[in-house]
This record gives C-alpha cells, sequence and structure tokens, in this order.
C-alpha cells in the first residue's frame, strides 16, 4: 500500500444495503486490518476506542454514520425515522468532545436531514464532505510545501496524515508534498504517549510515502532543536479558537514551547472545518480526558504501582503568539490572530467556502 493509497475509511456497497469499511487504526502497524460496520453503535464505538482518529477522518466517520441511520430510518414510520436520525446524531456527537471537525460534519448531515433523509441523500452529503476533504488536503499541501526549505530538519507531534483525514493529510501532507517536490528533508517523529500515534501511525505512513524520518522520544525534541537538527516544526490540529489558539494532541503545547524557545519555526495545518469562531480563545475549548490504562499499562504489564493517580487529557492549547503560521485549505494565516483568522474566514464565505 503506498501512500497515495491510505484511505483510512470508505463506503462499500449501495445507499439501501451498504455499510460504512475502515482502517483499523490500532493494529498499525503490526497489522492492517478492515472493520465493517453495519450500525450506527458500531461506528461510535468505532470513534470512542480510537478505531478512527484524526479531527478530519472523525468528522468522516460520523456523516458515513448517518447514512446507517438513514438506512434504519428509511424502515419505520416518519415519526419513528426521525427519531432514529436524531438518536443516532446524539450518539456519534457524544464520542469525543474536543474534535470539532465530528461536530462540524454532524451540522451538515443534520442540514441534510431537513432536506431529504434518504440513503441516498445521506450518502451523496458523506461522499461530498469526503471529497471535499481530499480536494482541501491537496490545497492546504501546496500552500505549507512552500515555506520548507531543501535540507531541513522536520519535528512533528503525533499523526496528521492520510490515516487522520480523507486525504493526504494536513501537516503530513504538507511534508509529502514538499518532499514529492524534490526537497530533502529529515523529519523527526514524536513517539507521542501514550497512545503513540507518531511511532505507529507517522512512520508508518512516512516509510510508505519514501521520506527519511528518525522517531525519537517525546522529551528528546529538545536537544535536537539545541543541535540545530530542527528547523521547523508543523502539527495538526483539533479545534482552532477565533484568536488561533489551537487544540492538538497532549504535548504539542511543549513542541511550539521549545520551538519558542530555540528559534524553530512553529506552524499548524488544519481544514477550515477546525476553525470553532463561536469559541473567543483556547480556554474555553473542550478538553477530553481519556482512560488512566492509556497510561498505566503497557502491553500486558504495568508502567506504575496499582492505585496510582492518573492524569490524562488528550489534547492541549497551544496560544496562537507561539504558532508561526496557519495553513488551511482556503488559504494561510500569518500572524495566526483573530483578526487574521477572521479574514480567513470572511474571504472563505465569500467564495462559499466558509465554515
Amino acid at each position: 500500500m503506498s501512500v497515495e493509497d491510505i484511505r483510512p475509511l470508505a463506503w462499500q456497497g449501495d445507499a439501501m444495503t451498504g455499510a460504512l469499511r475502515m482502517l483499523d487504526q490500532r493494529r498499525i502497524p503490526t497489522a492492517e486490518e478492515w472493520l465493517t460496520f453495519h450500525t450506527v453503535a458500531d461506528v461510535a464505538r468505532s470513534i470512542r476506542d480510537m478505531a478512527v482518529r484524526g479531527a478530519p477522518a472523525i468528522g468522516l466517520a460520523a456523516a458515513y454514520g448517518m447514512v446507517l441511520a438513514a438506512q434504519e430510518a428509511a424502515k419505520l414510520p416518519d415519526a419513528r425515522a426521525r427519531e432514529v436520525l436524531d438518536r443516532s446524531r446524539q450518539a456519534l456527537a457524544a464520542t469525543r468532545p474536543t474534535a470539532v471537525n465530528l461536530f462540524w460534519a454532524l451540522e451538515r448531515c443534520q442540514a441534510q436531514v431537513e432536506q431529504d433523509a434518504s440513503p441516498e441523500a445521506m450518502l451523496a452529503c458523506a461522499r461530498a464532505l469526503h471529497e471535499a476533504d481530499v480536494a482541501g488536503n491537496r490545497r492546504m499541501a501546496e500552500s505549507g510545501a512552500a515555506h520548507l526549505e531543501d535540507g531541513m530538519g522536520v519535528l512533528t507531534h503525533c499523526n496528521a496524515g492520510p490515516l487522520a483525514t480523507g486525504g493526504v493529510g494536513t501537516a503530513l501532507g504538507v511534508i509529502i508534498r514538499a518532499h514529492q517536490q524534490g526537497k530533502r528533508l529529515h523529519v523527526y517523529v514524536d513517539e507521542t504517549r501514550p497512545r503513540l500515534q507518531g511511532a505507529r501511525l507517522t512512520a508508518w505512513e512516512l516509510s510508505r510515502a519514501g521520506v527519511p524520518h528518525t522517531l525519537i522520544c517525546d522529551n528528546m525534541a529538545a536537544p535536537l532543536m539545541a543541535r540545530g537538527k530542527i528547523q521547523f516544526a508543523i502539527t495538526g490540529a483539533d479545534r482552532i479558537a477565533a484568536n488561533g489558539d489551537t487544540a492538538n494532541k497532549i504535548g504539542t503545547y511543549s513542541v511550539a514551547v521549545n520551538a519558542a524557545h530555540h528559534g524553530v519555526t512553529f506552524t499548524v495545518a488544519a481544514p477550515l472545518s477546525t476553525l470553532d469562531a463561536s469559541l473567543k480563545d483556547g480556554a474555553a475549548i473542550p478538553i477530553e480526558e481519556r482512560d488512566a490504562a492509556e497510561v498505566t499499562q503497557w502491553g500486558d504489564g504495568l508502567t506504575c504501582p496499582p492505585g496510582t493517580r492518573v492524569y490524562n487529557p488528550a489534547f492541549d492549547v497551544t496560544p496562537h503568539t507561539l504558532i508561526r503560521a496557519l495553513f488551511t485549505d482556503a488559504g494561510e494565516v500569518s500572524p495566526v490572530n483573530a483578526e487574521g483568522i477572521a479574514r480567513l474566514l470572511s474571504k472563505a464565505k465569500a467564495k462559499g467556502t466558509g465554515t
């Protein structure tokens, strides 16, 4: 499987009887196993348990989940059908609180429900969102790749490649595009504790893209910056407030602080669907806390004494003042601040591509 072939989810079959197929990201890199889902409950569980992850991919999974809801609703009288669709939307919305793309996709599905809730119409809606993400990834990649120079060392954190989106990825899409342009890059991949998305997923994608890379523990980035090995850092995002404060995988804030101290350019790549203009700043972004077992267990063994108290937030918030540039599917924001975000959204709305 080449990087161009990596698609973490796809609809199989027709609208009335088809199902959602999903690459189980919990099994990578040791196995490439596809799951097939026929119910909304199964899709919701896959999002919650991180069989699919990455903000854009979560949104797309939810959209396809609503097609399954429409299949069930189509067999029922109108009143009960609407109840099924509402309950399904609520179940999907309750899976993960931080990634705003989830709610963005469900809002668009709800708008489709109001017009035509048939399985055919819902599948067309989900596919349109998927195709838009693929095209948006390409635009984002071109925009960000222009800032990467031949010979650079580039740091990533978590996973923001094809597995996290519908296309080539956000942050990793930028890197892959620069590599395709012939720029000689070396990528330093943070392993990203506690779920190791960098080690398991980003390194897997970079291997398929043929991009030279080195896996490092999260606490090794600052010494590499001090030695001049890293000149550029880029991450994805799960929610961006109106002023540019950005929520991303826990540890991103540390990367940004270290980058600022060492004069390393820190940037973010994310689609418009990740912008949440309803939130003034990052203090209002809801932060998901996950099970302590992600920290206390390693395989079948414990990493600490039984009963140890654990704090396990899935995300942290990086202040906009530490972000040099934001690359989106509708253009670039630099400097990153409320005025720049507002201009971008206004421009996108005028072109009919706004959130």
